[in-house]
């Protein structure tokens, strides 16, 4: 399999601006500039769009082992902080929360932690990523 994304920019870094699209469509000249990056602009950066990726790549590593042990999560919600300082991610921390029926807290915590060690985006990165787990019974 191969992804392909495309960028797009035009003038100099603080006043330019750029634009991002996948082939899906659901990035289409999504807007991203110097000021979505790191003033607030309303648009998306490469840093909250990384983010994001974790969270859907993590949330899905822990459904499919939890669906090879045969169970059925009834739901999952991840939410991904990523830490960047001096222009240099220096962490990401996911935070999962879980209602799955016939698992305990325990079984829970260490599926996640499987997940957060080999899901695609984890094992891509060279940063350190922690994780917890709640687990809603």
């Amino acid at each position: 399999m191969k992804y392909i994304a495309k960028a797009h920019w035009q003038g100099n870094l603080k006043e330019g601006k750029g634009s991002l699209t996948s082939p899906s469509g659901i990035l289409n000249n999504t807007n991203y500039s110097f000021k979505t990056r790191f003033e607030g602009e309303k648009g998306t950066n490469p840093e909250e769009l990384l983010a994001t990726s974790h969270a859907g790549c993590f949330t899905m590593a822990v459904c499919a082992i939890l669906t090879q042990k045969g169970l059925n999560p009834t739901s999952l919600d991840t939410e991904v902080t990523l830490t960047m300082e001096n222009l240099t991610i220096t962490a990401i921390h996911l935070s999962i929360t879980g209602k799955v029926a016939g698992i305990t807290a325990d079984e829970f915590t260490v599926v996640t932690k499987d997940a957060e060690k080999n899901c695609i985006i984890s094992k891509a990165l060279s940063v350190p990523i922690t994780s917890e787990a709640h687990f809603l019974a």
